[in-house]
């Protein structure tokens, strides 16, 4: 008897371990086989593919796995029947929303638009009450494409909850997907309005997605409509303002900051702001205005002396910016930056005021030694701002570099390029080693130090550090002795050093082939033969080049010199005349650009021939539309044609 139960124990065991084998075994060979029907699928047989999944299909346990692929596969071959009466089998399987869907994209695919469109309606509708799931819809919807019925569903739930507040972002996302810039912009407009604290993150986006001129010119007509409606918005005219400084709209910007600091008051000055925001960016004559503002409505506050400084700032660069300096105009400069140092002898202020005077007498007045002195007791006081004794250092090296003590200037770069290294300061002392031994002829070293800078810098320096680095390589391409860039590189340093007859004569003598070069360097070219070197005086040799050694390459680099040149001088006809030259012989070159804009500001700020510039500021924007002198070109253009003539501010 005990045998007898032993063995029927012993059978019922071995069947259940039997059956618990092959329900392991089932999934994995469903797996496999699912795996490869999705193979055939992803490579493109779809014969292959459309077969291993009708197996799969039959068992409703691989439905899950296979539905995404399998449907699209019956789709794609045009099998509507059949996908109909597949997922009309799972939604009486499983009455999930994303099936009942899905049979709504199928009446689509199938050409039926009317069916469809009822039926993907009605099932919209009855998601509604739910916002998330209105969402989730929404979301189904617009991953297979239908993002008209996913804007459909988020408005439902809008209507449904009586709360049109809702969506914001989804909406915008979608209507993006479309195309639909104007719609977008609305729903952000929305959002932003109702959550004024994220106004940071929609500027973000609207910058990111923002991306042409029309876009952004569209969003400014559309703000300035909802400000004039609604003035008492603070964060639409943020907006408003913040857009304009997209477009380097500075008195536009200048117009609504100057309205939402009357209307606000608050401690800090929006018309402040903009003001450093046009100086940094050049425009010099907003920042004037907008400076003066400032003096004028926040005389008690912390906003005064920043504006006072400012001020100043805006007006020395104004006179800089002329070809031709003004002497008298630099000693009102320093008279008004003794003024403020003055009134305020213990504010950080008043060192950066004390530099930017000590670099006037340097430049403009021909008293490079006097200058010398003064920044020598501002890296030498102990009050001075650690950055402004650097920056310090750094305009001493200069002064060094224009008095030609270059030992000097690379001494005082060194140290900040050490002391402030991965920094805005450090790669400004980098960028003076690398023109400095520009300057010496010594490109290699000088490539060195630009192919640091290209890879991690500010955008300004990165600009530069391309800009010299393309020229180096361009003209040593061709011309692996250098003489010619050699001789280039001397000139612009004649230039720097206010050398300008020095320059003039040695750009004559460079037209026509002529390199100054040192007499060992000349014999042992074949240049000059031994009696020459014997004879001739002094180290350096004025030598014409052979046609072979000629560097053609290089023309264009000497145009542009001559160009700048003859605009320092006020001989604007003859730089213009320079500058045709770059754009007719060079015009798929890197200078090409430079000298298009040169020229149309010649004729807008130096000639008052404005239609002429209006027509050349178009024609670049046609031609040069990657250049970093296209956002210019078009705030000038604008303005010409009119755009920003009127500011209206809101009251």
């Amino acid at each position: 008897m005990d045998n007898y139960y032993y063995i029927s124990f012993n059978i019922i065991y071995k069947y259940i371990l039997l059956v618990l084998i092959c329900v392991n075994l089932c999934p994995a060979q469903n797996q496999q086989e699912i795996q490869i029907a999705n193979e055939y699928y992803l490579k493109g047989d779809k014969t292959k593919a459309l077969s291993a999944f009708q197996a799969l299909a039959k068992d409703p346990q691989n439905s899950s796995a296979i539905h995404s692929n399998y449907l699209s596969l019956l789709l794609d071959v045009g099998n509507f029947k059949q996908a109909e009466d597949y997922v009309e089998k799972l939604i009486r399987r499983d009455n999930r929303i994303t099936y009942k869907l899905d049979l709504g994209l199928i009446y689509f695919r199938a050409g039926d638009v009317a069916k469809a469109d009822k039926y993907l309606k009605s099932i919209i509708k009855t998601q509604a009450d739910d916002v998330y799931r209105a969402k989730t819809v929404a979301d189904y919807l617009a991953s297979r494409n239908l993002i008209d019925y996913g804007i459909y569903s988020l408005k439902c739930a809008r209507e449904s909850s009586k709360n049109p507040s809702i969506f914001f972002l989804e909406m915008a996302n979608l209507y993006r997907m479309q195309g639909k810039r104007d719609e977008m912009v609305e729903e952000y407009l929305e959002y932003v309005t109702q959550t004024p604290a994220n106004i940071g993150y929609v500027k973000n986006l609207l910058q990111i997605l923002l991306t042409k001129p029309e876009e952004l010119e569209s969003l400014e007509r559309l703000l300035t409509d909802r400000v004039q409606t609604n003035p008492a918005s603070e964060v639409l005219i943020d907006l408003l303002i913040w857009t304009q400084l997209q477009q380097k709209n500075f008195y536009g910007a200048f117009v609504q900051a100057r309205a939402y600091d009357k209307r606000f008051r608050k401690d800090q000055s929006k018309t402040l702001e903009i003001a450093q925001i046009a100086l940094n960016n050049q425009d010099f004559v907003n920042a004037d205005k907008a400076f003066a503002y400032v003096l004028k409505e926040f005389a008690n506050t912390e906003n005064y002396l920043p504006a006072q400084l400012g001020l100043i700032k805006a007006r020395e660069a104004k006179v800089k910016k002329n070809y031709s300096v003004n002497t008298d105009s630099v000693k009102y400069l320093i008279d008004e930056y003794t003024k403020f140092c003055t009134r305020y002898p213990t504010h950080p202020s008043a060192y950066e005021a004390r530099l930017n005077q000590a670099m006037l007498y340097a430049h403009y007045l021909s008293q490079p030694d006097s200058a010398t002195v003064q920044i020598n007791k501002l890296i030498a006081d102990p009050k001075t701002p650690t950055s402004l004794r650097n920056q310090s250092k750094i305009d001493l090296g200069d002064i060094y570099l224009l008095k030609g003590e270059p030992w000097e200037s690379t001494l005082l770069y060194s140290q900040v390029e050490k002391s402030q290294r991965e920094t805005p300061l450090g790669y400004e002392a980098k960028l003076r080693n690398a023109k400095l031994s520009y300057y010496k002829g010594d490109f290699k070293l000088a490539q060195e130090h630009l192919d640091i800078l290209k890879q991690a810098t500010t955008r300004e320096i990165a600009n530069d550090a391309m800009d010299l680095s393309m020229r180096i390589k361009e003209n040593t391409a061709f011309d692996t002795t250098g003489f010619s860039l050699r001789q280039l590189a001397h000139i612009e340093l004649l230039l720097y050093q206010n050398q300008t007859a020095r320059a003039t004569k040695q750009l004559g003598y460079f037209e026509n082939n002529k390199v100054l070069m040192k007499q060992a360097e000349a014999f042992l070219y074949g240049f000059i033969d031994v009696n020459t070197l014997v004879e001739t005086e002094g180290e350096y040799i004025w030598v014409t080049l052979p046609a072979n050694y000629v560097n053609n390459a290089i023309q264009d680099d000497v145009f542009w010199l001559e160009a700048n040149l003859n605009a320092k001088q006020g001989k604007f006809e003859n730089a213009l005349t320079y500058l045709e030259k770059i754009i007719q012989q060079y015009g798929e070159d890197v200078l090409a650009d430079d000298a298009a804009f040169m020229q149309a500001d010649i004729y807008e700020n130096r000639l008052s021939q404005k239609e002429k510039a209006k027509e050349l500021y178009r024609a670049f924007l046609d031609l040069y539309p990657g250049s970093v002198y296209a956002a210019e070109a078009r705030k000038r253009y604008r303005i010409l044609r009119g755009d920003f003539a009127e500011g209206k501010e809101v009251n």
